[in-house]
C-alpha cells in the first residue's frame, strides 16, 4: 500500500518528467494499492482552476484507497514535528508531519517529491517508496 503524496500528484497533472512521476505510472500500470488522504486530497484539488479538471480529479482521487485520519494521526503528527524540532528540524509543513504520521499509523510507504520527509524517515520508521522498484 503506497501513499501518493500532493507533491507528485501535482507533478503527474502538470506533466511532469520526475523519477516520482514515472514511479507513480509504473505503480499505476502494476495496479499496485494506491490511496490518498484528506490533506492530500485537498491539497490537489486547491489548486485547480478548472471546475472540469476539478471533477476529473476528484474522480481519480476516490478510485483510491481512502486512509482515514483519527485523533492518533494527530497526535502522531504533532510527536514528529516536536522530536525534529528537538533536533533542530523544523518541518515547513504541518501537513507534511501529517502525511507521515498517517503513513505509520497505516504502516504504508510514502511516494513524494518533498525533502522533509527524509527528515521524517530518519527519525521515525517512515517507508519511503521511492527507492523501491516498481
Amino acid at each position: 500500500m503506497i501513499l501518493v503524496d500532493t507533491t507528485v500528484w501535482i507533478d503527474l497533472f502538470s506533466n511532469k518528467e520526475t523519477s516520482q512521476v514515472k514511479k507513480l505510472e509504473n505503480l499505476i500500470l502494476q495496479q499496485e494499492d494506491l490511496c490518498t488522504c484528506g490533506v492530500i486530497m485537498t491539497e490537489v484539488l486547491q489548486g485547480i482552476r478548472s471546475d472540469q479538471e476539478c471533477r476529473k480529479t476528484i474522480s481519480v482521487l476516490t478510485d483510491l484507497l481512502y486512509l482515514p485520519m483519527d485523533q492518533s494521526v494527530y497526535i502522531q503528527a504533532s510527536n514528529i514535528f516536536r522530536t525534529l524540532r528537538k533536533k533542530g528540524i523544523t518541518i515547513r509543513k504541518t501537513i507534511d508531519c501529517m502525511i507521515a504520521a498517517i503513513c505509520l499509523e497505516h504502516n504504508s510507504q510514502l511516494l513524494h517529491n518533498d525533502r522533509d520527509f527524509a527528515f521524517v524517515a530518519d527519525s521515525f520508521p517512515l517507508q519511503i517508496a521511492n527507492d523501491i522498484d516498481a
